[in-house]
């Protein structure tokens, strides 16, 4: 089959690869109809050291089951289903908890010799646990924001919910990226009072209010903090979803939120220190957030995606096949494409 492969920086390549297997009686064989490229994996595609050899990458699909390990119940082959970004196997203490991202037993896609997600099929471990079978036939129009909740529209979720957002609630979301743009559509969704969206890119920030931004602020910094503090009557917002990663968003969060206020970051972090000090800790701020436990939240997610009463796929604004991913990953990077959708 053909998959993807990052080399280095700025090296993607489209290769042919084994085909999946079973491997354990835990395992299934999907056949991926859908995937995308994630904000995340252009961390590694800006800065990722040249090697020889390349690494599987992408962890986000859908498609449908083909085989399955013997000790597989609950799905049968032809199945149409997604895979949340990590994969678990949804009994063990931490997953009971809701924290599939910490399973006892789970682990990431495009790793040791698991198949990443951006290829034509994908060997999926713990099958029963990690898969969430679809209720709609292989050419829905849904697709797009079903793939969704294998990450994005999650994670902007699980920022929104982390940060305690709710009706009554004022929102700043720090971003205007895909995961920025479902944090906005998850608030809206929660109730929100108000939600103020940073950002400067206009088709972005016109898509944020179609999705329940009520201000956009484009300016950054310290500019950026005084315009959300000057629309909250100097106070800031009681949350602030910071879903950027690097250090000058997260100090944005830190500016704009409200006394006794709640930061949740679901960026990926590219930084090690965080910038809270006394003045933050006498203004009882919260940092919380982290890694979405995407398969906590599927089933919940669902039924408004199903129903139309939401549409996170709307941030896949560029179709490409497996011969087009090297110029997704591109037109990403460049700020040409906000999320690109992978149909192999």
């Amino acid at each position: 089959m053909r998959a993807t492969l990052i080399y280095g920086a700025g090296d993607i390549r489209v290769e042919n690869v084994p085909d999946p297997k079973i491997h354990r009686p835990t395992d299934a064989v999907v056949r991926v109809l859908r995937s995308c490229i994630c904000g995340s994996d252009l961390w590694p595609y800006g800065s990722r050291e040249a090697t020889e050899h390349g690494d599987r990458i992408g962890h986000e699909f859908l498609g449908i089951v083909e085989e399955l390990g013997s000790d597989v119940s609950g799905l049968k082959r032809g199945d149409l289903v997604v895979a949340p970004f990590v994969w678990s196997d949804n009994t063990c203490d931490f997953c009971a908890e809701g924290l599939q991202t910490s399973c006892r037993h789970g682990g990431f896609w495009a790793s040791d010799d698991v198949d990443g997600g951006q290829g034509e099929a994908v060997r999926v471990p713990q099958a029963q646990g990690t898969l969430v079978k679809l209720p709609v036939a292989e050419d829905s129009a849904l697709l797009p924001s079903l793939l969704t909740l294998s990450d994005v529209f999650c994670t902007g979720h699980h920022c929104a919910v982390t940060a305690g957002v709710g009706p009554r609630t004022t929102v700043t979301v720090v971003g205007d990226g895909a995961v920025g743009l479902c944090a906005v559509l998850a608030a809206k969704r929660l109730g929100a009072e108000r939600i103020i969206l940073m950002g400067r890119h206009k088709v972005r920030t016109d898509l944020g209010r179609d999705f329940g931004a009520t201000d956009v602020v484009a300016e950054r910094g310290e500019e950026g903090i005084e315009r959300v503090r000057e629309l909250t009557g100097g106070d800031g917002t009681h949350t602030v979803l910071e879903c950027v990663g690097t250090l000058p968003a997260l100090r944005m969060s830190v500016g704009a939120v409200r006394a006794g206020g709640t930061i949740s970051r679901v960026g990926a972090p590219q930084y090690d220190e965080v910038p809270l000090g006394f003045p933050e800790f006498a203004n009882n701020l919260t940092l919380t957030g982290g890694m979405a436990p995407a398969r906590a939240y599927i089933e919940e997610l669902l039924p408004d995606v199903l129903e139309g009463r939401i549409e996170p796929g709307r941030v896949f604004d560029r179709t490409v096949d497996m011969d087009g991913v090297p110029d997704g990953y591109r037109a990403m990077a460049d700020r040409e494409a906000l999320k690109v959708l992978v149909k192999p």
